[in-house]
This record gives structure tokens, sequence and C-alpha cells, in this order.
């Protein structure tokens, strides 16, 4: 790998936005034929940079390099010409058409060019050549739409090589993926590197990292910090140098004992989904829920929450029965969810950070109808100081804000309604180390006033290293439930697969 010529190669790379310097004097060297990973906390400039290499963005200033001669991308058009494709998390496929339509969309082969008409059997076959490349058994003519997430992020990889990339950038390629779909794009990527393919690889997992990437580049505040070989270098070197401190403690959690029983779910069911789901948790405790996809986790957190319906079974808090069959009755009742998909369902973009977190309880800053700016204003500032949520004012945009940033404007929304029970659906999802310390901080404030929490994670280091009993679902039932000290990845995986303890 060291003797492979390089691709790629930023020098100086700067950017600035109004009042924000995105990236400062960034140098990146990618190789032909290697997986480079681009490592950094939320708001350390790794999608400023992708973009600009992508041509989203133009720099500032610095030089941008390709097979060693200065290169001009001022447009997404540029990147590809060069060789370079991006996929972004939100793939860029049309779900209305076909897989085939998708690879060559805007540069379908014609049958009769001075009408437009496409040659509907070279375009299958084109598109057969390039998903045999990749080894891939999808159809040319299934729809997008009908396809998994990880047979879509295959497409777009199908559709960069079709497009004659060099370099493909992958951003958080692995967020929504089962471990067995995660194999097959390891596969794929494999595969690509033994074409002379180089890859970027963004993403917050840093044993996929370990797992996949040969060198990684580092960066801090927009800055670049490093960039070392992966097999020679332990992820606690990463982090540190990724957050510019050692974290002796990756899962930070208060210790508090866990009082009386406040939230009880019992015989919850709904047909084909839910098989008399019954658990409960007590004050200052957190229960994790885990298990594979599919084995309706999140469906018991959106019941109990009264965003799904149900066909039996009841909720008791604080030992009486409440009804909860709407969101309100939840949120009426101290109930708060913290969803999976955050930028969807957890907060609304387009919004002020302000308008978000007092969103949730508006009858408190409003007298005769007339609501009160200043009161939202100090209200919303209190909930950003005490979470030490970073951002610029009070009006930000909460799009604008990183994940974990996201991630705590959510819970002050929730901190607004007085929530008791929290039901946090994979906390932690897309969030950098530093931020994933973050929320686990809060969660522990949280405990420490009293509250309870029933916490989803796909992530069994998280769940092993919060949770006070540890609940396995298969299949939409509670098949093993597991004390701190009995719990091992060993045994929650075993329960998950064969539905026995």
């Amino acid at each position: 790998m060291t003797d492979a010529p390089t691709l790629l190669e930023l020098r100086g790379i700067s950017k600035r936005f109004p009042g924000v310097i995105a990236l400062n004097d960034v140098n990146l060297e990618v190789r032909a034929g290697e997986v480079h990973a681009l490592l950094g906390e939320n708001g350390a400039g790794k999608s400023t940079l992708i973009k600009t290499i992508a041509g989203v963005y133009r720099p500032d200033d610095g030089d941008i390099r390709v097979d060693g001669k200065t290169a001009l991308i001022r447009t997404p058009h540029d990147a590809q010409a060069l060789g370079i494709s991006t996929i972004f998390q939100e793939f860029t496929l049309a779900p209305d058409m076909t897989v085939a339509e998708n690879i060559f969309l805007g540069r379908e082969p014609l049958r009769f060019a001075p009408l437009a008409i496409v040659d509907r059997r070279a375009l299958i076959r084109h598109t057969r050549d390039v998903l045999a490349s990749l080894d891939l058994r999808i159809e040319p003519d299934a729809k997008v739409k009908h396809l998994g997430v990880a047979q879509q992020q295959m497409v777009e990889i199908a559709k960069a090589l079709s497009l004659d990339a060099r370099l493909i950038i992958m951003d958080e390629p692995t967020a929504t993926l089962t471990a067995h779909e995660i194999e097959r794009l390891f596969e794929a990527i494999d595969r690509l590197k033994r074409r002379g393919v180089a890859v970027i690889y963004v993403s917050h997992r840093l044993d996929e990292v370990k797992a996949i990437c040969d060198r990684a580049t580092i960066l801090r505040d927009g800055a670049y910090i490093a960039t070392v070989p992966v097999a020679s270098t332990t992820i606690d070197e990463m982090i540190r140098l990724m957050v510019g401190r050692d974290l002796q403690d990756k899962f930070p959690k208060i210790a508090v004992e866990p009082r009386e029983e406040l939230l009880r779910v019992e015989g919850f069911t709904r047909k084909g989904v839910l098989h008399d789901v019954s658990f409960s948790v007590r004050r200052g405790e957190i229960v994790g829920i885990a298990g594979l996809v599919g084995s309706k986790r999140t469906e018991t957190a959106r019941a109990i929450f009264g965003a799904d319906p149900i066909d039996g079974g009841r909720i008791l808090l604080r030992g009486r029965p409440v009804k909860v069959r709407t969101p309100a009755d939840a949120i009426a009742s101290g109930i708060a969810l913290i969803p999976e998909d955050r930028k969807r369902q957890g907060i609304f973009a387009l919004l002020s950070v302000r308008e978000n977190v007092v969103l949730s309880a508006l009858e408190r800053f409003s007298r005769m109808g007339l609501l009160s700016l200043r009161r939202e204003r100090q209200r919303a500032q209190q909930f950003i100081s005490s979470l030490r949520v970073a951002t610029p004012d009070l009006e930000k945009r909460a799009r604008d804000l990183s994940g974990g940033n996201q991630q705590k404007v959510v819970i002050a929304k929730w901190l607004n309604t007085d929530a008791e029970v929290f039901l946090f659906d994979e906390p932690t999802r897309g969030i950098d180390v530093g931020g994933k310390i973050e929320v686990y901080r809060l969660m522990g404030e949280l405990l420490s006033r009293g509250a309870a929490i029933v916490m989803i994670s796909s992530e069994l280091p998280e769940i092993l290293g919060l949770s006070d009993r540890i609940l396995v679902m298969r299949e939409g039932r509670i098949c093993g439930e597991f004390t701190r000290a009995e719990a091992t990845e060993e045994k929650i995986l075993n329960c998950a697969l064969r539905g026995a303890a």
C-alpha cells in the first residue's frame, strides 16, 4: 500500500462560513486502492471536507491535486469527471425508478439519439454487468423503493462504478445496516480495493475503522491533527487524537440506587407485532432493550408512547393504571420518547434551537393566547446552558447543529414537560465519541433527578455499559432478562438469535 500512487491530495484547504471557520489549513492524501478513514467529532469539519472534494463547496484557500496535477473542482460534475463519487448518508436515489434507471440516470444508452429513445436491452445489459462486478444479486428492473437499505447502498456503489469512479467517498455507510449487511458492504469494499479503487470512509464506529481501513486522517475543530496507520494505532489512541484528551470511562454513569417502581408495562399485544410484552422500570434505573433488527424494540417504545396502537395490555405509572392512546396522553402522563430518527422525528430541523426547546410546552410561555418571547428565551437559555449545547445563539437552526447537540435539544424539549419516564431509542446513533459521553452524562443526571430510562440500543457495549437490567427481544417477544452482573455479549446474542436465555 505504501508503494501505491497518490490519487488525491489536498494541501492547506480552508473554508469559512459567516462567523465560522469550518476548515483551517487541512491536508489529506489518499492512495489508489486504499480505504482511508476520515475521523473526528461532530463539528470537526468532516462533512465540509468531503463536500469540498465532491464539488458541493469551493475552498477559500488551498490546492486540490488529482494524479499529481492541480484540479479545479467547482461542481459535483467536475468531481465526477475526475472519477470522484460520493455516497452521502441521505441517498440520492429516485425511489419510484428502477435500479437500472437510477444507475444510468441521465446517461441512458439510446436506440435513436435524435428522438432520445432509450435502448432498454442495452440498459439492462449494462446494469447487469455493473451489478455482477460487485457480485450483487439485484434485479435491474426492481423498483428502488422496494429494496432494503443495504441493497440501496449497493446500488449507490454500483452507480459510482458506472461513472468509472476511482475514488468513492462513503459517509457513515453502516449507520442503518445490520451486522450481516455490514459484512456484505465490507466484501464489496474489499473488491473495490483489489480493483485499485480508493475509498474515503467516514464513520464514528472505530471498530469498523480497525476492520476495514488502511490509514486514518483525524480532524479536530476544523484543523488537521494527524494521519496514522490503522493497524498499529489503537482505538484509544484514535479517540485521544479526535477529542484532544484521554477518555478514562467510555460509559460514565452516575451511581444511583434504584428506588420505587415508576413504570410498568403489562401484556402489550398487537397482532403480528407485539406478543405479551411485560416489564417494569424503577426510578434511578436504566433498563436496556437489546435485540436484532426487526425484533420490534422500536415498536414497543412507540406503543408505550401512544404513537402506535395496541390490541391489549396496559400501562401503570406510580402504581396506577393510565390510558395512553396518543402521544399527547403520554406527554400528559410524564412519558417522553427520544426517537431513533432524531432528524425526522425528534427535532424540527428548520426551526431555531429556542423554538425546538419550548415547542413541547408552549402553554407555559403564553398569556391570553400571546406568547412571551422573553420567557421563551430565558427558559431555552437555561436548558442550553445546563445541557452544554454547543450553539452560537438560540436562533441557530437545529439542522445546523452536530448530532450530539441535536440530541441534547431533544432532551431539553422533554425536560420542559417535566417528564419522568424517558424512552431512548438508539440514543447515540451517528454521534461521535465525545458526544456520546455527553449524552451518557445527561442520562445519568436524569436518573439522579428520579427519572426512569428505557434504552434501546443496537450497540452491545453501550447496553452492557449503561444498563442496570437488560431485556432481550426477539420477534416481538421478550425472550430473556439479565442483571448487569449476569449479562455478556454472548448471552445476549444467543438469546436474540435463538429465543432462549
